[in-house]
């Protein structure tokens, strides 16, 4: 993950716009979910299970390298998988991760 889009994670988890734990799935299933970031040192069952539920649910979801960066940005730990609930920073963040 490039400097920018940490800078912008930790910019949304200051904002109360990221979603972490359990709350990730309701937030896919009740449409505040606008990207979902997986981790790829997540198990496959994890990947597995988010990768699906975004796709019934129609939700972006990116890879990135490991939880620890996502831990890093976001100032938490034992994070694998965070869902982004704002548009301006799903599209920033998800235009950041694929360029």
């Amino acid at each position: 993950m490039n400097n920018k889009a940490m800078g912008l994670l930790g910019l949304a988890a200051r904002a109360r716009k990221v979603i972490s734990g359990e709350g990730v799935l309701t937030s896919i299933q009740n449409g505040s979910a606008k990207l979902v970031l997986i981790a790829s040192d997540a198990s496959e069952n994890t990947k597995k299970k988010y990768v699906d539920k975004c796709t019934y649910y129609n939700v972006e979801f990116d890879f990135v390298e490991t939880s620890a960066e996502l831990n890093q940005a976001m100032g938490t730990f034992n994070r694998k998988v965070i869902a982004v609930a704002d548009e301006g920073f799903a599209k920033n963040l998800h235009t950041c991760l694929k360029g």
